[in-house]
C-alpha cells in the first residue's frame, strides 16, 4: 500500500500558476467575515427607501455579530453564514413635522434561510398617527428594500468572494463555470433537542433488548483529518449532504440528516476519540445508545474503531449497514479518504 504522499496522482504538484492543491482535491478554507461585514456595511449604510410620499433611510449598521465562511471540496463550494444584524433608522412623511426614528433588527440571516423568510422586526420609538404611518411602511415596503441588498450580500459572498478558492486546471486560463456546483452548509436552528440523560437517575436509555455494535475502518487521511471530517460543520455537512445542527464541545448537541440523528457530545479528544450519545428518530422515545471512535494513525493510514453500546436488537443490522453507508462510505467520497489507486 501506498505510503504518505505517495503513488496517489493527487498528491502529484502539476504544471499550474500556483502548484498547489491539484484539481481543487483538498478541503480549502477562506474566512469571509471580514468581507462580510464591510459588504454589508456598504450595502445597508446610508440605505434610501422613499415610496408614496414617504421618506427613510438607514442610518446606521449598529451591529452585526456572527461569522461567514466559503470552502473548496473537490470543486464544490461550501458556504456558511450567519449574522445576527441590528440598523437604525428614521423616516418622514411628506409635509409631515416630525422625524420618526426606529430599528430594524435581523437575529438570524444564515443559509438555513431563503432571505424571503428571515425574521425581521421593526420598531419605532415614540408613537402617534404620523410615527405608527412610518412604521406600517417601514415594515411593507422597508423590510423588501433591505431583503433585496442581503440577496445581492449572498450573491456576492458565492460569486465575488470565493473567487480564487477553485482553481483552473493544467493549461485553462479560468475556471468553466460548469466546473462549479455550490451546496450551503443547511444549519438548521429549528431542530428543537431534548435533553440526552434525565439528570436524576444518569440512565441512558429505556429498557429495552440491546446489543453492541464493533466496527474498524482505513481511513487514507491524517487522523486530525478524520476528527475534523466528524466534528467541523462545514465536513459534516459535505458528507451528510442535509440539514445540520453540530456543536463541538462537550455537552454540544447535533443533529443530522434532517434531524433523523440527533445526540450529544460526551467526550472530544482532538485526532484520538469521539465519545456521543447518539440515537435514531425511529427508536424508542429517549432510548439513546453510546458511540465511541477510537482514531489511530498507522504509518499509512488511520483506523478508526467504532464501538456501540445499547443499540436496540431489532436494529443491529441496519444500524450497522448505516454507518458504513452514510458516514464511512460518504466520508470517504467526499473528502477522498478511501484507498489509493
Amino acid at each position: 500500500m501506498a505510503k504518505w504522499g505517495e503513488g496517489d496522482p493527487r498528491w502529484i504538484v502539476e504544471e499550474r500558476p500556483d502548484a498547489t492543491n491539484v484539481n481543487n482535491w483538498h478541503w480549502t478554507e477562506k474566512n469571509a467575515g471580514p468581507w462580510s461585514k464591510d459588504r454589508l456595511k456598504e450595502l445597508l449604510n446610508d440605505l434610501k427607501i422613499s415610496q408614496n410620499g414617504v421618506d427613510c433611510k438607514i442610518t446606521e449598521l449598529e451591529k452585526i455579530e456572527g461569522e461567514a465562511s466559503a470552502n473548496n471540496r473537490k470543486g464544490k463550494l461550501i458556504f456558511f453564514y450567519e449574522w445576527d444584524i441590528k440598523l437604525k433608522w428614521e423616516g418622514k412623511l411628506s409635509g409631515g413635522s416630525d422625524v420618526v426614528k426606529g430599528e430594524v433588527h435581523i437575529p438570524n440571516l444564515s443559509e438555513e434561510n431563503d432571505v424571503s423568510e428571515v425574521d425581521m422586526t421593526v420598531t419605532i420609538k415614540g408613537s402617534g398617527e404620523e410615527a405608527q404611518r412610518v412604521k406600517a411602511f417601514m415594515h411593507n415596503v422597508g423590510r423588501n428594500e433591505i431583503r433585496t441588498q442581503l440577496k445581492e450580500y449572498i450573491r456576492s459572498l458565492k460569486e465575488e468572494f470565493s473567487k480564487g478558492l477553485i482553481l483552473p486546471k493544467k493549461g485553462e486560463n479560468s475556471v468553466k463555470p460548469d466546473n462549479v456546483s455550490t451546496i450551503t452548509s443547511g444549519f438548521n436552528k429549528k431542530i428543537n433537542m431534548e435533553p440526552v440523560i434525565s439528570p436524576e437517575n444518569k440512565q441512558i436509555g429505556c429498557k429495552l433488548d440491546t446489543k453492541s455494535i464493533e466496527m474498524s475502518e482505513k481511513f487514507q487521511c491524517r487522523a486530525e483529518e478524520f476528527y475534523n471530517a466528524m466534528t467541523r460543520i462545514e465536513m459534516v455537512t459535505a458528507f451528510t449532504q442535509g440539514h445540520v445542527k453540530l456543536e463541538a464541545e462537550k455537552g454540544g448537541k447535533f443533529a443530522l440528516f434532517g434531524g433523523n440523528i440527533t445526540g450529544e457530545f460526551r467526550e472530544l479528544v482532538p485526532g484520538k476519540k469521539i465519545v456521543q450519545y447518539w440515537r435514531y428518530k425511529q427508536w424508542p422515545d429517549q432510548h439513546f445508545s453510546e458511540v465511541t471512535f477510537n482514531i489511530e494513525e498507522k504509518e499509512d493510514h488511520t483506523l478508526v474503531t467504532l464501538k456501540q453500546v445499547l443499540v436496540p436488537a431489532s436494529e443491529v443490522e441496519q444500524t450497522q449497514e448505516n454507518w458504513r453507508r452514510y458516514y464511512f462510505d460518504s466520508i470517504k467520497r467526499a473528502f477522498g479518504f478511501g484507498a489509493f489507486l
